[in-house]
């Protein structure tokens, strides 16, 4: 029997081809995604022919990581439909482009709110359904720049993925005794395949922005783009994070890896990622928590 899955942000790039492969490998699949009665309204007719065409369980559902009433809702939607719920899929997200200086305060707490406390929101809505059954998966989309190579503009962006990745890491522990899996999926910089570069936030200061533009450091952005393009190989596709989900979802209860990386520019984060994950698993065995580094079933 298929599993009852949410995903968030799953109007366009990881988030909806994620979707698609759930539904099509057989799971219940409901893709959360905000307004989609207004701006999103394309993307849930998109998703309802889908479903139609391929005779998949595939849903939208209105869900707003931003807005707490809106997440509660949309689980309680969930649950009504199903009766149970089995696997959360943290990918709502949104990337910034530009100076670290430039972006307000405000900006930062914006950016935070979408990609770090969206996933608190979702977990304190859905994680006592998970822990009642005893049993269930969180799967977080990370990024190599959390511990990868790092190039300049993204620093907001970078910042936020980095506290979702430690969020992930603690959650991960906690959970384990509840019978509740994670696994952190780690796509590398896909310039193609995705809106993220498209659709990616200036800042406000644009005085500030100006500065940079016209200074000593005016190429970075166009060094950077091209530099990340050059890396990125011709044959790089961003529905292969679809099917690592996907294979991850579809292992059996206690199988599935703690961290799948799919980066075809290779940055470094899956060495990096192996250290610290391997010192985390060491200091755990070290205080007498060893248990926790695997679900309980």
């Amino acid at each position: 029997m298929g599993q009852v899955i949410v995903i968030t942000g799953a109007s366009s790039g990881f988030g909806a081809l994620t979707a698609r492969a759930l539904a099509d490998a057989g799971h219940i699949v409901y893709a959360g995604m905000r307004d989609t009665a207004g701006r999103n309204a394309p993307q849930v007719e998109a998703a309802k022919a889908y479903a139609k065409e391929r005779a998949v369980d595939l849903h939208t559902v209105e869900m707003d990581v931003q807005s707490e009433a809106s997440v509660e809702a949309a689980i309680a939607t969930i649950l009504r439909e199903n009766s149970r719920l089995d696997t959360l899929v943290h990918n709502a997200g949104h990337m910034v482009f530009g100076p670290a200086e430039a972006f307000t305060p405000e900006q930062y707490a914006q950016l935070y709110d979408v990609n770090v406390l969206g996933t608190q929101r979702v977990n304190r809505a859905a994680l006592p359904i998970l822990r009642r059954q005893g049993k269930g998966l969180l799967v977080w989309v990370s990024s190599t720049s959390t511990r990868g190579g790092t190039p300049p503009w993204l620093a907001p962006y970078f910042a936020a993925k980095a506290a979702m990745d430690s969020l992930a890491v603690s959650y991960a522990g906690e959970l384990a005794r509840w019978g509740i899996e994670t696994s952190i999926i780690v796509p590398g910089a896909f310039t193609k395949g995705t809106s993220h570069f498209a659709h990616a936030g200036a800042p406000a200061d644009t005085a500030r922005a100006k500065d940079y533009a016209n200074g000593p450091t005016a190429d970075i952005p166009d060094v950077a783009m091209k530099g990340l393009s050059a890396l990125e190989p011709a044959d790089a596709d961003a529905g292969e994070v679809a099917k690592a989900i996907t294979r991850v979802v579809d292992l059996p209860f206690g199988r599935r890896p703690f961290r799948v990386h799919i980066d075809p520019s290779q940055d470094g984060a899956e060495i990096v990622n192996g250290v610290a994950d391997r010192v985390r698993a060491e200091l755990l065995r070290r205080i007498g928590l060893e248990d926790i580094l695997h679900p309980r079933a």
